[in-house]
């Protein structure tokens, strides 16, 4: 008897089952086999804030497909473009930073979902216009590894959000905490009630449409107190820290442990990595 095939990253998001992954700043080959052994259903690859050229890209994603971690790569920008370079170097999902707009969401269907249509006539199906049947079956089965997720970070996002949500071709929304904290006046302060009534707000509202939702959390202070919190009120999508930030946290403890019993200067100080 033949195996059903895996679902899709776009496929799970819409499960229940939390999927758990980290993100990746490291491109050593070195690093792959070790984070393959972590237990992870995804790796996150940040090219917003990570100064990672389009050939190391395709080289991570390839390196994380082949040791069967699929890689969700965030683009520097919203634009489709950016997000079809991220797709034919072997991204699997998308994530667009700092959407605010239905508009925004329904261009990036169209570089995610619609390829390969292109041009005057991927605009004038996402303004309505059938495809022909069979045609319209091959650009589906082309489009079902591919899952797009979007950043809601900011206060117009919030309130653009039902509209944003309603988009078909969605799969899943990703809160920023750090440039949602700043956008609503509340900075880095993750324990202020108008923060964390967003943040109940987006993942529960997305949830409630059958879609993806989580939250990247990388400040240390109660990190995983809000990873549950969330995962709680239906959060499925989780991106933990990443190697980075776990290895300055953990190199300054110990460091700092170490220094204390010797009697020698004190734990280096350390601030939080907005990622």
């Amino acid at each position: 008897m033949t195996s059903p095939a895996p679902l899709s990253i776009g496929q799970r998001l819409r499960q229940p089952t939390r999927l758990y992954g980290t993100l990746i700043v490291s491109p050593s080959p070195h690093w792959v086999p070790v984070v393959a052994a972590l237990g992870l259903d995804f790796v996150f690859i940040d090219t917003e804030h990570i100064p990672i050229d389009r050939e190391k890209l395709a080289w991570m994603c390839q390196a994380y497909r082949a040791v069967g971690l699929p890689p969700i790569v965030r683009t520097t920008s919203p634009n489709p473009y950016e997000a079809c370079v991220a797709l034919d170097g072997g991204a699997v999902g998308i994530v667009a930073p700092y959407v605010e707009t239905p508009d925004q969401v329904r261009d990036l269907v169209g570089a995610v979902k619609k390829r390969p249509l292109k041009g005057r006539t991927l605009a004038r199906h996402l303004a309505g216009e059938a495809l022909e049947p069979g045609f319209q079956a091959y650009v589906e089965k082309r489009a079902a590894p591919r899952a797009l997720i979007v950043n809601i970070e900011s206060a117009p996002a919030l309130e653009a959000l039902d509209e944003i949500l309603a988009i078909d071709g969605l799969d899943g929304v990703l809160i920023g905490p750090h440039d949602l904290s700043c956008s609503l006046s509340v900075a880095e302060n993750y324990e202020h009630p108008k923060f964390l009534a967003a943040c109940d707000t987006i993942i529960t509202k997305a949830r409630a449409r059958g879609l993806g939702a989580g939250a990247h959390v990388t400040y240390q202070a109660n990190r995983i107190i809000h990873e549950e919190r969330w995962a709680r009120l239906g959060a499925n999508l989780i991106i933990h820290a990443a190697d980075i930030i776990l290895f300055s946290e953990g190199i300054r403890r110990d460091l700092g442990d170490l220094k204390t019993r010797l009697g020698d200067l004190g734990p280096g100080q350390g601030t939080n990595i907005n990622i």
